[in-house]
């Protein structure tokens, strides 16, 4: 409430709202920053499935990306191809050998790295 008590304006009450709700600027430059670290040292664990993977990476580009952080969809696979577990090596490189990275969806590549987990869930 204390907010929008002492402000004269509609402005000044919107400013400070926003200030209050989404931070100062140095701030969501810390955020981002944090995101980003958190972005760049990303790895899939062993017994992490495909799915909880792409979530886990999904939600911290989803956070950059609010926080202002463009990110583009080949950053993103490009990054899960770099981070898999070696099990998907074999895979990995099919991939990069036979598709340009560079225009892959996210969903194509989750559904090449599903249909490999699931032939090496059959092969154990």
């Amino acid at each position: 409430m204390e907010t929008i008590l002492n402000r004269g304006t509609a402005k000044d009450i919107w400013d400070s709202m926003r200030m209050k709700y989404q931070g100062s600027t140095k701030v969501k430059q810390a955020q981002l920053q944090a995101l980003r670290r958190d972005f760049e040292v990303l790895g899939m664990n062993e017994s992490e499935s495909v799915n909880d993977y792409f979530a886990r990476t999904l939600a911290i580009a989803n956070r950059m990306t609010a926080q202002g952080q463009r990110m583009e969809t080949s950053t993103i696979v490009e990054k899960i191809l770099r981070s898999l577990t070696p099990k998907f090596n074999y895979v990995v490189c099919s991939i990069e050998e036979f598709n340009d990275v560079t225009t892959m969806s996210i969903n194509e590549l989750q559904s090449s790295l599903l249909v490999q987990e699931q032939r090496l869930k059959s092969q154990a």
